[in-house]
């Protein structure tokens, strides 16, 4: 019975120990998951940074302990608010659409006003 030689899948160092065994101690490990993922999380870490600023400028408005808050669409542009970039949506039964990001949520009204919302319960 001939037995393969594995190899560090990072540095390529012979292995021992288990025959399940991928690589050959952590630092590898963490060095070939690292540069196999940078890519995605480069894309993936972009859009939440984005998310999170959306999320903290909808909370600042919502600070002031109302259940709900009317800015003009423009103050929040001009704090960096992204409208391209939100969690998810719910449709209420009058048909109205909300953007979230995560609790925080919008929508959008007549005359360029937005109304915030903040939802407590998934």
């Amino acid at each position: 019975m001939e037995t393969k030689e594995k190899r560090c899948l990072d540095c390529s160092r012979q292995l021992k120990g288990r025959t399940d065994k991928k690589f050959c101690d952590d630092a590898c490990r963490n060095h070939f998951n690292n540069r196999q993922n940078s890519d995605q999380n480069n894309f993936v870490r972009n859009i939440n940074n984005i998310l999170r600023k959306n999320r903290r400028i909808l909370q600042q408005f919502m600070e002031m302990g109302e259940p709900t808050v009317k800015v003009r669409r423009e103050t929040l542009l001009q704090q960096g608010f992204q409208t391209r970039y939100h969690t998810h949506q719910h449709l209420t039964q009058k048909g109205h659409v909300y953007q979230f990001c995560y609790e925080y949520g919008y929508l959008s009204l007549e005359s360029d006003w937005v109304l915030i919302v903040k939802r407590d319960k998934p």
